[in-house]
């Protein structure tokens, strides 16, 4: 089975202020955790991958298509899930319209659009609030709710750009059970600033710096780069540093 993503010289940024430059990386099956400092280009990849995006240049292949018309766009995007950091909804709606809009717009038959938007709602534990207004939810279901759209129906690469951010400590835990129950049908890419929530959950870790991956390689593996004097409270959070500042590992 071949990667579920491939990108090849990649540049990408916003008007000619270039955030990537010449980036090439394959991400296979599995929950792969994207870190890095602001600024870093992870959420100006995320949203390549998620086809909101075309690039400036190079190649993006996903699912074994390489994007090169509209078409084929259209045709990955039924089974991209995608968070960003802020997403957008209508306030009136109820959490079961949501998410069941966002079933309709990634073409889900509308035989299969209830039983696809409730299993959504119950993996995030949102299966009580189906009716409430999203503009009565507190940050942390909100934030459910978002993944809930973001693994609805048959999708096979998930998107989540910060998906902890307004979660509780216990809320995290079961995010983290969530992302284990998600991944065993697609491949999932977290970006976050909390280390540790990508260690507990994630196959492969990804260090982005100036829109570089600067280390690709397991949990362990980071924790291995740490050298002496690096900054952090934890092993992982001082590989996590040291590779900040040092030297680039592989990233194929």
């Amino acid at each position: 089975m071949g990667a579920v993503v491939q990108i090849e010289e990649l540049t990408q940024g916003y008007g000619s202020n270039p955030i990537i430059e010449g980036l090439s990386i394959d991400i296979d099956h599995g929950v792969i955790g994207l870190l890095g400092p602001n600024g870093a280009g992870k959420t100006t990849l995320l949203r390549t991958l998620a086809t909101v995006l075309p690039p400036k240049s190079g190649h993006l292949s996903l699912f074994g298509h390489e994007l090169k018309r509209d078409a084929d766009v259209r045709a990955v995007r039924r089974h991209l899930g995608y968070l960003p950091q802020d997403f957008g909804y209508y306030p009136g709606f109820s959490v079961y319209e949501f998410v069941r809009y966002c079933a309709w717009l990634r073409k889900i038959p509308g035989r299969q659009a209830h039983k696809a938007t409730m299993d959504a709602l119950e993996a995030v534990d949102l299966g009580n609030k189906a009716r409430t207004k999203m503009k009565a939810l507190s940050g942390g279901m909100l934030r459910r709710a978002g993944i809930a759209q973001a693994i609805i129906g048959d999708v096979r690469l998930v998107l989540l750009d910060e998906p902890t951010v307004g979660l509780d400590p216990e809320q995290r835990l079961e995010f983290r059970e969530l992302t284990r129950r998600v991944s065993g049908d697609a491949t999932v890419v977290l970006s976050t600033h909390l280390v540790e929530d990508v260690a507990a959950v994630c196959d492969r870790l990804l260090v982005m710096s100036k829109g570089t991956i600067v280390f690709s390689g397991t949990p362990q593996k980071l924790i291995g780069a740490s050298v002496s004097g690096a900054r952090g409270d934890t092993e992982l959070e001082r590989g996590y540093t040291s590779v900040l500042r040092g030297g680039e590992v592989g990233t194929r």
